[in-house]
């Protein structure tokens, strides 16, 4: 194990989450009290050259090539995982039986029953004081956090609808290159599982419920897009004159109903021209409502049913008082936060929970509740948009 008060960190994938996830690691002791110190001792890849480039640019002690060498080192403590979905089970599982606590992007797994061995895998750690967590990182920007603590508090009353939308447009464009994004094998599903899967999750911590059952519609509008040159990145040119197949959904529509008797509508699409990365959420309660649009992520809007009709209207909340979720460790109120703020915050929690014994939030179990849905939302969408129970 690494020394006393250090936590050895090595991570698996180096791309867009990789990048995000190497910030959150950097920062997180510098802006907040740990009780742990973070060590970022080695990120994992498959090609040499561009892991020992990554673990230059983004601050990693040294690259290695092949994520099973970190489970073999003493010095690392926590395995960080932001590879495509087909590889979280086999990663997860393997680091977990080594000893290692575990850091998983979402969604947990490409099927249920990936999920559902990771979840047992997970158990099993955790009788030995190993721990495993889910990355679902929205959960940390402070404006989300202060609606789940505001629904917690009874400040909206009994939650009557749902509304949740996750809105982008990076492949709106029919001639926007193939990815694995859109290869079912590697990512599992379509904007089901990339978004969807985080609404589905902020619909279900916001109101401490679970969903019971969904009808839902799945819809691919281009099944055909051209494959990108070796350089080309996520929106590169694509010269190479092939195309590739798409085998994922690129839309996503269904309805749910809540574990408390409520209502809740999902649309999840990278078909929406316009939209950058709009996750929008409305929550409709007997005692008010709250709203929130991450476009503008440091405001939540609040309307208390109780106030005089006279001067009753939507309040707007800049999230960024100390008093707020995570608040007092950054700048003065009204300085605004942004989209790696949340994985640093996602960070803080995992290293206090880390410390304390505690198992961190959310769980794989948690993760298994969202792969759950996604699953019901697909045969409920095969079968032509029936009705799924979920136990």
């Amino acid at each position: 194990m690494s020394a006393d008060n250090e936590l050895g960190v090595g991570m698996v994938g180096y791309a867009f989450m990789g990048a995000a996830h190497s910030q959150a690691w950097r920062t997180a002791p510098r802006f907040f009290g740990l009780a742990l110190a973070p060590r970022m001792r080695a990120v994992a890849g498959r090609d040499e050259a561009a892991v020992r480039a990554a673990a230059d640019r983004l601050g990693w002690d040294e690259a290695v090539v092949g994520w099973q060498s970190l489970l073999e080192r003493d010095d690392i403590d926590l395995v960080d995982v932001c590879t495509p979905g087909d590889t979280h089970a086999e990663i997860a599982v393997a680091a977990l039986e080594a000893g290692k606590h575990v850091l998983c992007e979402k969604p947990l797994a490409n099927s249920v029953a990936e999920a559902e061995a990771m979840v047992a895998a997970a158990e099993s750690a955790a009788a030995q004081g190993v721990r495993a967590m889910v990355g679902f990182t929205y959960r940390r920007v402070p404006a989300i956090a202060l609606a789940r603590r505001l629904v917690e508090q009874g400040r909206i009353g009994q939650v009557r609808h749902v509304r949740a939308q996750y809105l982008q447009d990076w492949i709106a464009d029919p001639q926007a290159p193939m990815s694995w994004r859109l290869d079912k094998q590697k990512a599992g599903s379509g904007a089901l599982g990339d978004i969807g899967a985080h609404v589905v999750d902020l619909a279900q911590y916001i109101t401490g419920e679970t969903l019971t059952g969904v009808t839902g519609l799945l819809e691919t509008f281009v099944h055909e897009r051209p494959e990108a040159s070796s350089s080309a990145g996520l929106s590169g040119v694509a010269d190479t004159g092939r195309t590739g197949t798409v085998t994922v959904d690129d839309a996503a529509v269904f309805l749910g109903k809540l574990s408390g008797g409520g209502l809740a509508t999902f649309e999840a699409t990278r078909f929406a021209w316009g939209r950058k990365n709009a996750i929008r959420l409305e929550i409709n309660g007997s005692a008010g409502s709250l709203a929130f649009d991450f476009e503008d992520m440091n405001l939540l809007h609040f309307y208390d049913a109780a106030e005089d009709a006279a001067t009753a209207g939507f309040r707007r909340i800049v999230v960024t008082e100390p008093e707020h979720p995570y608040g007092g460790a950054w700048w003065p109120p009204g300085h605004g936060l942004g989209y790696e703020h949340a994985f640093t915050h996602q960070v803080v929690d995992l290293v206090g929970d880390l410390a304390a014994g505690r198992q961190p939030t959310p769980s794989f179990a948690d993760g298994l509740g969202v792969q759950r849905v996604l699953d019901a939302v697909e045969r409920s969408a095969a079968a032509g948009g029936g009705w799924v129970s979920l136990a």
